[in-house]
């Protein structure tokens, strides 16, 4: 599972890095954007969940949905937007 994380985290540094310094789409050191739902609303979130069984879970069905090819370009996770913000309350 290390790998994967490792590979998903330099993606998104490598996609944050191309898109300047665009206001909208700063994201601070220590967490990561992802996109969710069927709008593929943004969220940022901290980095340590991606250590997180219940996250994994998520990381495991984007793999399998997406591959590593991300419509958005970022980090999407296949799942509606109240699940995920069920699952990342219960990780605060």
């Amino acid at each position: 599972m290390g790998f994967r994380i490792a590979s998903i985290l330099k993606r998104a540094s490598s996609f944050s890095k191309t898109q300047g310094s665009t206001k909208g789409l700063e994201i601070p050191k220590g967490y990561l954007a992802v996109y969710v739902g069927d709008q593929m609303r943004r969220f940022v979130i901290p980095v340590s969940y991606l250590n997180q069984p219940l996250f994994q879970e998520l990381l495991n069905q984007a793999e399998e949905e997406f591959g590593y090819d991300h419509p958005m370009g970022g980090l999407t996770i296949p799942c509606n937007e109240e699940e995920f913000l069920n699952l990342t309350s219960r990780l605060n």
